[in-house]
């Protein structure tokens, strides 16, 4: 049995706190197809404003990706400098040069303090944070990256379908 994925206090959110459509997404930073539905994800939440909330979680898919996990830990030291989102896109749009240096790079970019983004990167709360996140999509039933629920009921399709679903309920 799966259970609702419920939106708490430490998931990462954006979009309309009042949504009438809440989308959570367990996410690989190194899949290529979480990088594939990277790009039409911005675009829904384009298209739909604050109609949608969008939670993201994570769900390295460490035997597959070597550097999924690290880059779940940086984009959760990053949300300890207010930075989430803006790592979480840099790292989707700089998936093809994922490595441990680069993801040092993509920290000095978005304007974290590194010092202290080494810190929590290797912090045990950090990690525990992914791990949370990846026990939370293995009670839901995910299997595989990306996995969607809407308004906490499983989504079987891509980000395209989300999209094409989307449009349809809202006319």
């Amino acid at each position: 049995m799966s259970l609702k994925p419920a939106i708490g206090q430490a998931d990462h959110k954006q979009g309309g706190h009042k949504a009438s459509i809440e989308i959570v997404e367990y996410g690989d930073y190194q899949c290529p197809y979480c990088g594939a539905a990277y790009p039409i994800l911005k675009q829904i939440e384009d298209t739909f404003g604050d109609q949608i909330l969008f939670v993201f979680r994570n769900f390295p898919l460490q035997e597959a990706h070597r550097f999924a996990m690290v880059a779940a830990q940086a984009a959760e030291a990053a949300a300890r400098q207010d930075k989430f989102w803006e790592m979480h896109d840099a790292i989707f749009e700089n998936q093809q040069q994922l490595s441990d240096a680069y993801l040092f790079s993509l920290a000095e970019q978005i304007g974290l303090d590194v010092d202290q983004f080494q810190i929590d990167l290797e912090a045990e709360s950090t990690v525990k944070k992914v791990e949370d996140d990846f026990e939370s999509g293995v009670r839901s039933g995910v299997n595989g990256t990306p996995s969607f629920f809407v308004n906490g009921q499983k989504f079987d399709g891509g980000a395209e379908d989300l999209m094409a679903m989307l449009k349809e309920s809202t006319q």
